[in-house]
């Protein structure tokens, strides 16, 4: 293994617990890089993006941060998978850094709703997971969330079975967060040990 720290993947569908069971990580010490934070941050302060992101969407910047509401009213198949083809190397060039700063860690996390999708280089893939029913409740719940929109967003990311027969641990979150955070403490011993045999 050398100083290198060791990576986790975390990743699940929306509405699985991804960001719960992030937290619970990053309270046994872990150092979480936050993927959709990152983007958020871009949007909040574009600038190395601005230029291109107002030509792609224009009259998306507000006072020098990016409308969200503006991107997604003009927001179609082709420019979805280009504002992802500018972002997504800023999230990586941040991410590094992120690894940089915590070099002496070792352990770290990344919070990566895309993980799988995007081929991300980990040591060891977690899944966030619930049954169906819990998932669909969870989503249906958020503001502004509409049975086509679940739709279209389940259609882009691989499934709950698909994930988890990626994954290297499942973590279930839908037996609560004392349930979530035994799991987590198994995991996190099981990685530890063979970080002290590698």
């Amino acid at each position: 293994m050398g100083a290198r720290p060791f990576i986790i993947g975390l990743t699940g569908a929306m509405g699985m617990g991804k960001s719960a069971t992030a937290g619970l990580f990053a309270e046994r010490g872990i150092p979480v890089f936050d993927a959709d934070r990152a983007a958020h941050d871009i949007y909040a302060n574009p600038v190395s993006v601005q230029r291109d992101l107002e030509a792609l969407f224009p009259g998306c910047v507000i006072e020098g941060s990016i409308s969200r509401t503006r991107v997604a009213a003009q927001m179609t198949p082709e420019k979805l998978a280009r504002l992802e083809a500018l972002i997504h190397p800023v999230v990586l060039q941040m991410r590094e850094q992120f690894v940089g700063h915590h070099a002496a860690a070792p352990i770290l996390l990344f919070d990566t709703p895309l993980l799988l999708e995007t081929g991300a280089k980990v040591d060891a893939v977690v899944v966030a997971s619930a049954p169906e029913q819990v998932q669909r409740q969870r989503v249906l719940a958020r503001p502004g969330m509409t049975e086509a929109k679940f739709a279209a967003l389940s259609a882009r990311q691989l499934s709950d079975a698909q994930k988890r027969a990626q994954a290297d641990y499942v973590v279930m979150t839908d037996k609560g967060l004392d349930d979530a955070h035994e799991q987590v403490k198994m995991i996190l011993a099981d990685i530890r040990q063979k970080i002290s045999h590698a």
